[in-house]
C-alpha cells in the first residue's frame, strides 16, 4: 500500500505530461492544416456555399422546348428636328411601352410592360438599326434578369448608350423564353448516361484484365506454396545466367515467325482460309510432344527438348496466322455489320494487341521455358556430380555470369532513365562488380547446397505488388494519359495495374489461409506442383476469388470517378468539366448517377457473394 501511495503522484505527473504532449501535437496539427473559422464566417463565402448547395439540389434532369417571344417598341435616337410619328409594332399578347418615342444619347428611359405571366423572367435589350436584318445585335440594357410582378407587369428605368445614334428607328426589345409541351430528359442526362455506361465497362474491362494477370501472380506471392520450392545453388545461378538468353530467343522467335504469319494473311500471300489449319497443326504438335515425352528410353529427355523447340516454333507461327486472320476478319466485319460493327472492331483490336505484344509474349515464354529447362538440367547434373571439381567449376562460371546479369540489368535501366552516356562505366562496371561478388560467393557455397528459390520469388513478387499498390491510380492515369492519350483507354490501363496489385495481395493471402490437408493428400499421391495447385488449391479459392473480383469491380467503378479528373475518361471526366465551368446543376446529375450505379453494384455484388461464399 505504501508503494502504491509513493508511485501515485508519479502516475499523475506522467498522465498529465502525456495529455500536455497530445494537446501540443494537435495544436501544431491545427497550425499545419490551417484550420481557421474566420473565412467560413464571411458573408460572401456563405453566400457562395448557399448558391452551390442550391444548384446541387436542383439537378438538371429535364428540359422543355423553348419558345422565344420578342416584344418590341421603336425609338429614335436622337430626337429629329421635325415632327415625326413612329409605327406601332402591334402583336398579340404581352406589350411594352416607352416613356418617350425619342431621346438623346445617354438619356434615361422608362420601359414598362404588361400581359406577362406572373414571376416570368424577362430580358431587356436595345437593338441598334442595321441595314441587314439578319445581322442585328442585342445590347443588354439591364444586366440582371427582370421578374414580372403578380399582375404580369414590370417597370424599369434604363440608360441609353451614347454611341448608338441613327436617323432610322431603333428598338427596345423584351425577350421571354417560355416552355412548351412536356418535359424531356436534358442534355446532361443523355451525356451522363453515355459516360456512366462507359464507366461501368471501363471498370469491367480493367477488372477482367487485372484479374487474369493477378491470379498467377497470387500463386507466386503465396508463402505456403513458395516456401517448399528449393533448388541447388548451381541450378539457381544457371537459371539467372541463362534467363536473358531465353528472353532474347523467345522475343526474336515470336517476333519473326509471328510477324511472318501475320504477313501471310494480311499481305495476301496466303488465303485466309489456310489459317484455319493452324489450330490443327498446334494440336498435332502438342499430342506428338506428349506421346514422345511419355516414352521411357534414354533419349526421351533430349527428344522432349527438341519437340519443345518445335512446339515453340509452331505456337509462334500459329499465333501469327490467327492474329492475321483476326485483323482481316475484324476489319471486314466492322464495315459490314453496321450498328453491330463493334463486334468486328473487338476482333480487330484483340488481334492487333496480340501482334503488338508478340515479342513480349515470346520473351516471357522463352524466359520461363529456357530457364526451366536450364534449371532442371543443371540441377540433375549437379546432383549427379556432387561436390566434384567439375561441378564447382561449372557453378563458379554460372555464378560469374549470373552476377553480371543481376547487376547489369538494373544498371541498364538507370542508364536509360538518366540518359548516361558512358555505358562502359554505367553498365560495364556494375556487371564486373556483380560477377566478382557472386563468383566469390560460388567459391564458398557448395554447388549442391539447397537454396530457397521459392522465397526469393515470393519476396520479389510481394515487393512489386506493394510498390504498385502504393502508387495511387490517379498518378498512374496521368502517366498513361501521356502514353495513350486522354480517354477511357488510359483509365483502363491505370485501373488494371492497380487491380493487379490489390487483387494479387488479396488472392495470395487467401491462398495462404487454405487448409493444408488437401495439399498433403494430393502430394502423397505423387502429384507434381502444377497438379497440386489444380486439384488441391484452386477448389478452395474459387469462391473467395469470385467474391474479391466482384468487390474489386465495385471499387473500380468508384475509382473511375477520380481517374476521370486526370483525363482517364468515364463519368469523372464529365464531372470535372462541369465543376470547372461552375455548372453545378449539371454536375449534380453526374453525382446522382454515380450514387445510383455504386449502390446498385454494391447490392448486386452482395447478393452474388451471399450465393457463392
Amino acid at each position: 500500500m505504501q508503494n502504491e501511495q509513493q508511485t501515485s503522484p508519479w502516475r499523475f505527473v506522467r498522465t498529465f505530461l502525456i495529455v500536455i504532449a497530445i494537446l501540443i501535437v494537435f495544436a501544431y496539427g491545427f497550425q499545419v492544416t490551417r484550420i481557421n473559422l474566420e473565412e467560413p464566417k464571411e458573408p460572401q463565402r456563405q453566400q457562395q456555399l448557399t448558391n452551390v448547395l442550391r444548384a446541387l439540389a436542383r439537378p438538371d434532369l429535364t428540359e422543355y422546348e423553348i419558345e422565344r417571344l420578342e416584344i418590341e417598341a421603336p425609338i429614335l435616337i436622337p430626337c429629329p428636328a421635325t415632327q415625326f410619328s413612329l409605327p406601332e409594332l402591334s402583336q398579340p399578347g404581352p406589350s411594352i411601352r416607352l416613356s418617350t418615342q425619342c431621346a438623346s444619347p445617354g438619356a434615361e428611359l422608362r420601359v414598362s410592360g404588361s400581359g406577362f405571366e406572373p414571376g416570368e423572367d424577362l430580358f431587356l435589350y436595345f437593338v441598334p438599326y442595321t441595314e441587314i436584318a439578319d445581322e442585328e445585335i442585342e445590347l443588354k440594357l439591364v444586366q440582371d434578369v427582370i421578374e414580372a410582378d403578380r399582375e404580369g407587369g414590370f417597370s424599369q428605368t434604363v440608360e441609353l448608350r451614347s454611341g448608338r445614334t441613327s436617323e432610322e428607328p431603333q428598338k427596345v426589345r423584351v425577350v421571354v423564353n417560355r416552355r412548351q409541351g412536356l418535359p424531356s430528359p436534358s442534355v446532361s442526362v443523355h451525356d451522363t448516361f453515355e459516360k456512366i455506361i462507359e464507366t461501368i465497362f471501363l471498370a469491367l474491362i480493367a477488372t477482367t484484365l487485372g484479374t487474369l494477370i493477378s491470379i498467377p501472380v497470387s500463386f507466386l506471392a503465396a508463402r505456403n506454396l513458395m516456401i517448399q520450392v528449393t533448388s541447388v545453388f548451381g541450378s539457381l545461378v544457371t537459371v539467372i545466367a541463362l534467363a536473358p538468353v531465353g528472353w532474347l530467343l523467345g522475343a526474336w522467335l515470336f517476333g519473326r515467325l509471328g510477324g511472318w504469319g501475320v504477313n501471310l494473311i494480311v499481305g495476301g500471300e496466303l488465303p485466309a482460309a489456310t489459317a484455319l489449319w493452324a489450330p490443327a497443326l498446334l494440336l498435332f504438335s502438342v499430342q506428338a510432344m506428349a506421346t514422345q515425352a511419355g516414352r521411357a528410353n534414354r533419349f526421351a529427355r533430349v527428344r522432349s527438348y527438341i519437340l519443345g523447340i518445335i512446339g515453340a516454333v509452331v505456337v509462334a507461327l500459329v499465333a501469327g496466322l490467327v492474329a492475321g486472320l483476326g485483323l482481316v476478319v475484324g476489319a471486314n466485319l466492322t464495315s459490314a455489320l453496321g450498328d453491330f460493327g463493334f463486334l468486328g472492331n473487338f476482333i480487330f483490336v484483340v488481334s492487333d494487341t496480340v501482334v503488338t505484344l508478340m515479342p513480349l509474349i515470346g520473351g516471357l515464354t522463352g524466359l520461363f521455358t529456357f530457364a526451366s529447362l536450364a534449371g532442371v538440367s543443371s540441377e540433375n547434373f549437379l546432383l549427379h556430380m556432387g561436390s566434384t571439381p567439375l561441378a564447382r567449376v561449372f557453378s563458379i562460371v554460372m555464378a560469374i555470369l549470373a552476377g553480371a546479369v543481376l547487376f547489369a540489368v538494373p544498371a541498364s535501366l538507370i542508364t536509360w532513365l538518366y540518359q548516361l552516356s558512358d555505358r562502359t562505366l554505367s553498365i560495364g562496371l556494375p556487371a564486373l562488380i556483380g560477377a566478382v561478388v557472386v563468383g566469390l560467393l560460388a567459391v564458398v557455397v557448395s554447388p549442391d547446397r539447397p537454396m530457397p528459390t521459392g522465397m526469393i520469388v515470393y519476396y520479389a513478387s510481394r515487393t512489386v505488388l506493394n510498390v504498385l499498390r502504393a502508387i495511387e491510380p490517379l498518378i498512374m492515369a496521368i502517366v498513361f494519359v501521356v502514353w495513350v492519350g486522354i480517354g477511357p483507354f488510359a483509365g483502363v490501363m491505370a485501373l488494371m495495374l492497380h487491380t493487379i496489385a490489390a487483387l494479387g495481395k488479396l488472392y495470395s493471402e487467401q491462398v495462404e489461409n487454405i487448409a493444408q490437408g488437401p495439399i498433403e493428400a494430393v502430394t502423397a499421391t505423387g502429384a507434381n506442383r502444377l497438379q497440386t495447385i489444380i486439384y488441391a488449391v484452386i477448389p478452395q479459392i474459387v469462391p473467395p476469388y469470385i467474391a474479391f473480383t466482384i468487390y474489386r469491380w465495385d471499387i473500380n467503378v468508384r475509382m473511375s470517378t477520380i481517374i476521370g479528373f486526370a483525363g482517364g475518361g468515364g463519368i469523372g471526366f464529365l464531372l470535372q468539366q462541369n465543376l470547372n465551368l461552375l455548372k453545378y446543376r449539371q454536375a449534380s446529375v453526374q453525382m446522382i448517377a454515380i450514387a445510383i450505379v455504386v449502390s446498385t453494384l454494391d447490392l448486386v455484388s452482395a447478393k452474388i457473394r451471399e450465393r457463392i461464399v
